[in-house]
């Protein structure tokens, strides 16, 4: 139902204040939802019985906040009472805490339970996302562009619709989401074959204090075929207005068994008394890039694998403009250059340009961060971070979590509070949970999921769980008991839900009289996973037979993807 349900609900119930025409416009200004409702009225929320085939997503919980304090849909799942009383929503994230576990360990969970009743299963994003996926669809507004605004790429990105020579600061000026929003996770780095950490390797270093070292540069490196592989013959910088502050040709440390002509454009004669070595080429490279610079290119891991240089603020445009097909496909520079920014690149016939391909890697990064994230998935639909739309309807908004998160997330006028610890999480949200002011909270407890990856990461500790687990479901086929595996219980784990059921009281005892709390837990034990994906795509040595790691695996992501909501209002 549209939001214009929400406001005539309100005028209907104060029409009766209408009627008196002597009220100056002042007193109405001041006049209270408890006048029309009464002084003992209370809001409330109650689940909808849910139909057999429905699934509530996080869009969908999501929703309750836009339609509790802005201008959004009314939700279809829950039925909230006396709306208007509401004078703040708390969003708590509890991250691996899915409905098997709850399910297995409730007793524990009394607080709660009696903060938030029973709670309702939400089918979580499809399984292995990266660790912002979750927090994405509840940060982020799916809307609607208006018609005129419905193909940026060729409206605001057209070079006739840009200034003559705008300044770097202009081109990355009135942002919908920060330029690190687009940068690749500690995962996606993984994932995309990145080095993070390998000898042999340098990194690039803090800027010097007082500098301003350079925002945004994009990078692209050819290469040639020598005895030991793949090694560098070309290194190319541009800035983000597509100037060149460095390309050098680089002579191979081995001898060349390949120019690669074809897709590297260099031939004998080019490399003839080139004497710029590797080591040269990494000193200039980390004079320019420092480890606050963002650097964009595509497909990035093989340039810098090229120059056996790690850097992690990445922006990688294979990887921001995803391919329609299976995840592991990625679309050609050519193809998205040709698609979004109308040109035709790599066509010379003699090889690919490194200065021609940096610059249509820095054009399309541009684009995609001057109109969102969803620019190139569709016309119809844009995102807004939830924090900035409750802004523009007058809310005053608080989020409190990991800096990374806070600095993704946070809008302009946001209180903005980076924390390490659900410790310092719970002190910050209990404080904001009492300030009259702030409207809405984001706060994240992250020691469960903390827990869960650091079991994963334990060799012997995950070996012994695994063959409890392929234990647990030998025992259920035979006895045919379809429950699954099932947690067990460590005194390590009972002290951490018991700390969290804890720290939910607190924060709940902390609420105004109507205020809501909803509690959303994201997927579930998504490390372990993790960890059994490679175990069986990659040669590791173990005891347990693959067939019965693959069956435990097939379980634990079943379980992963039911997370949880829970939605209650301080009485």
């Amino acid at each position: 139902m549209p939001s214009s349900h929400s406001k005539r609900e309100e005028e209907e119930a104060i029409a009766p204040e209408e009627d008196d025409s002597n009220r100056d416009e002042a007193n109405a200004k001041t006049s209270n939802f408890y006048d029309v409702y009464g002084p003992q009225a209370k809001a409330g929320v109650e689940f909808k019985t849910p139909e057999a085939s429905s699934t509530l997503n996080f869009e969908e919980v999501q929703q309750l906040v836009t339609w509790v304090l802005a201008d959004g849909f009314m939700p279809s799942w829950v039925f909230v009472k006396n709306k208007p009383l509401i004078p703040k929503v708390v969003m708590l994230y509890v991250p691996g805490l899915d409905a098997a576990l709850y399910l297995s360990q409730h007793r524990l969970f009394k607080g709660l339970e009696k903060c938030c009743g029973k709670p309702r299963p939400v089918l979580a994003l499809r399984y292995m996302p990266h660790e912002n996926q979750t927090i994405d669809a509840l940060l982020t507004c799916k809307l609607k562009r208006k018609r005129e605004e419905s193909d940026p790429a060729r409206t605001k990105s057209n070079p006739e619709n840009q200034q003559d020579d705008p300044s770097p600061g202009e081109l990355v000026k009135d942002l919908p989401f920060p330029i690190t929003f687009y940068t690749l996770t500690t995962k996606q780095l993984e994932d995309n074959n990145y080095v993070l950490n390998q000898p042999g390797f340098l990194s690039t270093l803090p800027a010097p204090s007082g500098s301003s070292p350079n925002e945004m540069l994009a990078l692209d490196c050819e290469m040639c075929i020598t005895e030991e592989g793949f090694e560098l013959t070309r290194a190319t910088l541009v800035t983000i207005k597509g100037e060149v502050i460095l390309d050098k040709l680089v002579k191979p440390t081995n001898a060349i068994k390949d120019y690669n002509t074809r897709y590297s454009g260099i031939t004998p004669e080019l490399l003839d008394g080139v004497t710029t070595s590797l080591k040269d080429i990494q000193e200039d490279f980390l004079k320019l890039v420092y480890k606050e610079t963002v650097l964009v290119g595509h497909s990035l891991e093989n340039d810098l694998l090229a120059l056996k240089i790690t850097h992690n603020l990445v922006i990688d445009t294979a990887v921001l403009y995803q391919h329609p097909g299976p995840r592991s496909y990625k679309a050609a520079l050519r193809v998205l250059a040709k698609r979004y920014l109308k040109k035709e690149i790599q066509q010379s016939g003699n090889g690919h340009d490194s200065t021609e391909d940096a610059r249509a890697a820095m054009e399309l990064a541009l684009l995609k961060i001057r109109h969102g994230p969803d620019f190139g998935t569709g016309p119809s639909v844009f995102r807004k971070k939830l924090l900035k739309v409750l802004s523009d309807n007058g809310k005053t908004t608080s989020i409190i979590d990991d800096v990374a998160i806070v600095k993704r997330y946070a809008s302009e006028s946001s209180h903005a509070f980076p924390v390490a610890s659900d410790e310092e999480a719970l002190s910050k949200a209990v404080k904001e949970a009492r300030n009259e002011k702030v409207h809405f909270v984001w706060t994240q407890f992250s020691e469960l999921h903390r827990f869960l990856k650091n079991q994963a990461e334990d060799a012997e500790k995950l070996n012994a769980r695994l063959a409890q687990m392929i234990s647990m479901l030998t025992c259920h086929k035979k006895s045919g008991d379809k429950k699954g595996i099932r947690w067990s219980l460590t005194s390590e784990l009972k002290g951490i839900l018991i700390c969290l059921d804890t720290s939910i009281r607190s924060l709940y005892a902390a609420l105004p009289t109507n205020a809501m709390l909803i509690i959303c837990t994201g997927h579930g034990d998504i490390a372990t996973v993790d960890r059994l994906n490679k175990m069986l795509s990659e040669p590791v040595e173990t005891t347990m037979c693959r067939d019965s790691i693959v069956k435990v695996l097939a379980e634990l992501k079943a379980q992963a993807e039911v997370a949880l909501c829970f939605v209650g209002v301080k009485s």
